[in-house]
């Protein structure tokens, strides 16, 4: 089974269907998918694919699950692989199913410690956590302000800029301060007078301004708060922000080219429990659409992942 867009209009398009999973090619690895991790580009890539010839589309892009057949000659991302062993797989196209064929060099040996569950949601937001304290250079005594610091994506920033050696204040909703502690953070909520909680937060001020909320309020807040432009960064900014106002923003090859050399690193950390994914909630594959809704809606204060 797996879970295919028949057309390039959002959820209304996605069909839960049987597949026949063909053996694996050369490059290839065939993996029973025991956990799926749910993320927002899952469903946002349907609005640029809209070429009918890609249709129907599969959806999903990172599992973690069992090597059922390897192909000939395939060189896996973790050398040694071999059938019965659990593994991570990201770039993953089509993750939303009970077993898929992924490409042999996208495939990592899941440490024994870290459960299925983390690992599938691991890599996306671990990799694009890694790259935007990479972007922006943080370091050890900067003081950063972290929008949407209570989502999947932020309890990666917290627990990451911790291991450098920054604080973090972190705006949230009160219902999910504690997810901000939890990992480290200065939870502050968000709303009218956040300036003035920011500014009782950091006495001493910001060094840095990271952007996983997307709203009005984060980049004008950023920009009050950070004058150097070069260490404020979004990931979810209306498009033309960050270039209206000289700013980074994540994306592009060179996004992919860092973010696929941090995989072996970051499942390493997470394998040694020195990073945690938070798992908000645990959904059976055939309620895709639920998952897709709640983090596209910014109802998962945390990873949405999906049982087969």
């Amino acid at each position: 089974m797996r879970w295919v867009a028949t057309r390039f209009d959002g959820l209304d398009a996605l069909s839960f269907e049987h597949v026949h999973v063909a053996d694996p090619a050369d490059d290839e690895v065939t993996i029973k998918v025991m956990a799926a991790g749910v993320n927002p580009i899952d469903l946002k890539i349907l609005a640029v694919l809209n070429d009918p010839a890609l249709l129907p589309h599969p959806i999903g892009n990172e599992i973690a699950g069992i090597v059922e057949a390897i192909g000939t000659g395939a060189q896996a991302g973790s050398p040694g692989i071999e059938v019965g062993d659990e593994v991570i797989a990201y770039h993953s196209p089509g993750g939303y199913a009970t077993r898929i064929n992924v490409p042999a060099k996208d495939v990592f040996a899941k440490p024994s410690a870290l459960p299925f569950d983390e690992a599938a949601g691991l890599l996306l937001v671990g990799t694009t956590a890694m790259e935007m304290l990479d972007r922006v250079e943080v370091k050890p005594g900067d003081t950063v302000l972290l929008h949407g610091a209570s989502g999947s994506i932020g309890a990666m920033v917290l627990q990451l800029a911790a291991r450098v050696g920054a604080t973090v204040i972190g705006t949230t909703s009160a219902r999910n301060a504690e997810n901000v502690s939890r990992f480290g953070g200065i939870p502050i909520e968000y709303g009218p007078g956040l300036s003035d909680r920011v500014r009782a937060a950091a006495p001493e001020g910001i060094t840095v301004a990271l952007d996983a909320a997307g709203t009005p309020e984060a980049t004008e807040t950023s920009l009050e708060w950070v004058s150097d432009r070069n260490r404020i960064l979004t990931i979810a900014a209306a498009p033309g922000a960050a270039e209206q106002h000289g700013f980074h923003r994540l994306g592009g090859p060179k996004s992919v080219e860092f973010r696929n050399a941090k995989r072996a690193e970051l499942i390493a950390l997470a394998g040694a429990g020195e990073v945690q994914v938070h798992i908000s909630h645990r959904l059976p594959l055939e309620q895709a659409k639920v998952g897709l809704e709640l983090v596209t809606r910014g109802g998962a204060a945390g990873k949405v992942v999906l049982h087969p």
